[in-house]
């Protein structure tokens, strides 16, 4: 085996290895039958927020700006996430789907008076209710793939409707972080190298479940001492094998130091996402040069038995609402440095299929959790579900750009320039497209 065969086997070995290279209250509502703010609202993303968060003092963290992604994998139903209950063509669109109205059973919890959350997600209200959650609705890629595989890559990329991104924007933000003199600025959790965080930056992996904490194959001294001769030059890949090993000593060195507190401290936690939430939380308070972090959870590819505020569907909101809670809880002062976003390829179709499901669609809502997170509120411009208002007459039509959510993150959280900005989002012209007042 050569050394560059090397390297992409560590980026691929599933043993924890690593990665290198609208009636709204007190609100302006779009009337939704008037085609011209359509339009406006197209070539003009939205500056609108609906919902009325408490007025709260910036609170302080270390100073280390931080963000986790969360990729919602297989397309999640944004219609039946952040519900337009106040909207009559909602309820026709899905007679045995739609979330119920709230105050009914298993009904969608009130959020502004016209939109509502999936009953499921209850564990994210405090947040909600603290002005620390917020959501963007219709919004997503400009690009019409209802292909899981292009849209995910697209969005993972951060260059809709280019097949020859070869890096994903995450790795690209890495290259413009303040200097760091360790290597562990970046996470992904799970085996795979996932697309968004390939490239030329160091990226450590740690592993899902209880194996994390297991050494793998790249950690034993045999290879160790097989590998290191290889690497001693001042070549790209020798310097790219030498910090990245360096990133998996103090990985591995900070999960176990971290599992002998948890166990000394009694209670385990439980098993599933909250499990890895939970150390992904713990390392980056424990470590701020931890920057960066991604995890992907799948099975939102709704095609049948959906169900409504009940189902399958919120089988699978309940878990990833307990999951994030329990990130932000354990994340601890970190917390207020700290934005999470969650991202799918693309939403549902506005109506229910013959099967009680939704098939591929178009616009969606993005999810944003954070300290200092101005929510409480519901971004975008809402373009209404008559038949007029849907694209291509079958989905939520998107008037938010994915990127100009990220944008505003990475500029206003992640401290980002603007030049730098149009190197990680190409093609894309960030400036007055930014989702405003994201933060306190």
């Amino acid at each position: 085996m050569n050394r560059r065969d090397f390297i992409r086997y560590l980026g691929a070995a599933g043993s924890g290895a690593i990665l290198v290279p609208v009636g709204l209250s007190g609100c302006a509502v779009v009337p939704t039958g008037d085609k011209t703010i359509h339009r406006a609202a197209a070539a003009t993303p939205a500056k609108l927020a609906y919902g009325s968060p408490r007025p709260r003092a910036h609170a302080d963290g270390d100073g280390a700006p931080r963000m986790v992604v969360v990729f919602l994998r297989g397309a999640v139903d944004g219609l039946n996430v952040v519900v337009p209950h106040g909207e009559p063509e909602y309820y026709r669109a899905r007679p045995t789907i739609a979330v119920a109205r709230p105050g009914q059973a298993n009904g969608a919890i009130d959020l502004t008076g016209y939109f509502g959350l999936h009953p499921a997600l209850q564990p994210l209200m405090p947040y909600w209710e603290s002005g620390q959650l917020a959501f963007v609705h219709a919004s997503g890629s400009p690009d019409a793939s209802r292909s899981h595989f292009e849209a995910q890559d697209y969005m993972e990329t951060g260059t809709p409707g280019q097949h020859n991104t070869r890096d994903g924007w995450m790795n690209r933000l890495m290259g413009y972080l303040p200097p760091s003199e360790s290597p562990l600025q970046a996470l992904s959790v799970g085996d795979a190298t996932p697309r968004i965080l390939s490239g030329r930056n160091v990226v450590a992996n740690l592993q899902t479940g209880r194996a994390a904490a297991r050494p793998g194959l790249i950690d034993q001294p045999r290879m160790i001492q097989a590998f290191t001769p290889l690497y001693g030059g001042d070549d790209p890949i020798a310097k790219a094998y030498r910090d990245g090993i360096a990133a998996r000593r103090e990985l591995m060195a900070e999960i176990n130091s971290d599992e002998q507190q948890m166990a000394n401290n009694g209670a385990p936690l439980p098993n599933g996402l909250s499990l890895d939430t939970a150390r992904l939380g713990r390392l980056m308070r424990k470590d701020p040069r931890i920057r960066l972090s991604f995890l992907a959870v799948g099975g939102w590819d709704t095609h049948t038995n959906q169900g409504n505020g009940a189902g399958q569907l919120a089988g699978r909101l309940g878990p990833l609402a307990t999951g994030l809670a329990t990130l932000a809880r354990e994340l601890g002062p970190a917390f207020n440095d700290t934005v999470i976003v969650a991202v799918s390829e693309f939403g549902r179709t506005f109506r229910e299929n013959g099967n009680g499901g939704t098939d591929h669609g178009h616009g969606n809502a993005m999810w944003l959790l954070g300290g200092n997170l101005r929510g409480g509120r519901i971004y975008g411009q809402w373009p209404g579900l008559n038949q007029a208002a849907l694209n291509e007459g079958r989905d939520l039509a998107i008037t938010t750009d994915f990127r100009a959510v990220l944008s505003s993150v990475a500029e206003r959280h992640m401290r980002i320039r603007d030049q730098e900005l149009e190197k990680i989002f190409p093609q894309y012209a960030a400036g007055g497209h930014g989702v405003p007042d994201l933060f306190i």
